[in-house]
């Protein structure tokens, strides 16, 4: 797929991952992160997978909160007093926060020590996973303190989306949905037409694998060009602006994915105010989204403090806060701009305002 790491993609490949750390990592010694939800079904299966024993296991609080610099300095305080070393590797076992925690502990841990991505959440095996951003939250925003470090491996079994909650398989789903809008407009109307079954997505898991496939080659081949978001690769920021701001503004109650198909919608609004993107992007979009159970209208919360957070992004540039938008389904716009285009918050707020559906 273009990267300089394998990405071993199939049902059973759990099984496999011993295979995987003896071909990068002959002789290392394993230190295996988990979640407690994750851990609690699936810790013990890989520790004997691994031969690891009870202190070669690490577990945080489950959800987006504990994705922390306090969490990252207990992890790599409990790996020094366990005396881990520089032949340490770190497997993430986990959705996108034990992904992004234990990325960024392997980025700092010993000055970077290798890490093998285990994506358990739909959206982890499509997005968090691939490309190599690892980082905490802080109050002021989301992904503020990080790192780029590319996993030295990733392992994709869908056989964990059977025992994932509804809600986070449809969470997932919204980046698939992104990924068809930024690259693909064929990939779209697939997504689409796998939407109109979303009631028993379980019983379509095998159509699942492939979305899962083509959402991994769209992210990598993305990535492969702009590994550290100078250019291309920030048309994935799609959604995200809004998202994050939605996510701090509802404490994280409101899940990851599900507040990416809500900024979805939203900034595909603000592209066509602006007269970028197509009239009826958004309304297609949404119309995908709700097709998927997945939300499009904003919380409860004040559009103030919507715009505030939307400061505290990363995107911001010059006093503006930069934005990835479509010219129309599988086309974004501002390649003749760096792929970000400046938003003035007068139009964003004027976005927002407008009750969307």
């Amino acid at each position: 797929m273009n990267l300089p790491y394998p990405i071993a993609i199939g049902h059973g490949m759990l099984d496999r991952l011993p295979d995987v750390l003896q071909q990068i990592a002959r002789g290392n010694r394993v230190a295996l992160i988990s979640d407690h939800n994750v851990a609690k079904r699936y810790g013990a299966r890989v520790a004997r997978l691994l031969g690891l024993a009870a202190f070669d296991r690490f577990t945080i609080p489950s959800g987006e909160r504990h994705k922390t610099r306090a969490t990252w300095a207990k992890l790599t305080d409990q790996l020094l007093a366990h005396g881990f070393g520089r032949d340490t590797t770190v497997v993430a076992l986990g959705g996108g926060v034990v992904g992004d925690l234990a990325g960024f502990v392997a980025a700092t841990y010993m000055r970077g020590v290798p890490v093998v991505q285990v994506p358990t959440s739909l959206l982890a095996m499509v997005d968090a996973s691939i490309g190599g951003k690892t980082g905490v939250d802080t109050r002021a925003g989301k992904n503020l303190v990080g790192a780029f470090h590319q996993p030295a491996a990733v392992v994709v079994d869908p056989d964990f989306l059977v025992t994932l909650p509804r809600a986070h398989l449809s969470a997932g789903f919204a980046e698939i949905v992104k990924h068809g809008v930024v690259a693909d407009a064929g990939y779209f109307e697939v997504a689409q037409d796998f939407a109109r079954i979303w009631p028993a997505p379980r019983a379509a898991l095998p159509d699942l694998q492939s979305l899962v496939t083509r959402s991994i080659g769209i992210k990598a081949s993305i990535v492969a060009r702009d590994e550290r978001e100078g250019g291309v690769r920030k048309v994935l920021n799609f959604g995200h602006t809004i998202a994050h701001a939605v996510e701090l503004a509802t404490r994280f109650r409101v899940l990851h994915g599900h507040a990416v198909a809500i900024g979805m919608v939203v900034e595909a609004r603000i592209g066509e105010r602006l007269g970028v993107t197509a009239r009826g992007t958004a309304r297609t979009i949404a119309d995908v989204c709700a097709l998927a159970g997945l939300p499009t209208a904003l919380p409860a919360v004040p559009i103030a403090g919507l715009v505030k957070f939307t400061r505290s992004d990363k995107k911001t540039r010059g006093g503006k806060v930069e934005y990835a938008l479509p010219k129309q389904i599988g086309d974004m716009a501002g390649g003749d701009s760096g792929w970000a285009i400046p938003v003035e918050d007068t139009i964003v707020r004027e976005v927002l305002s407008k009750k969307t559906t």
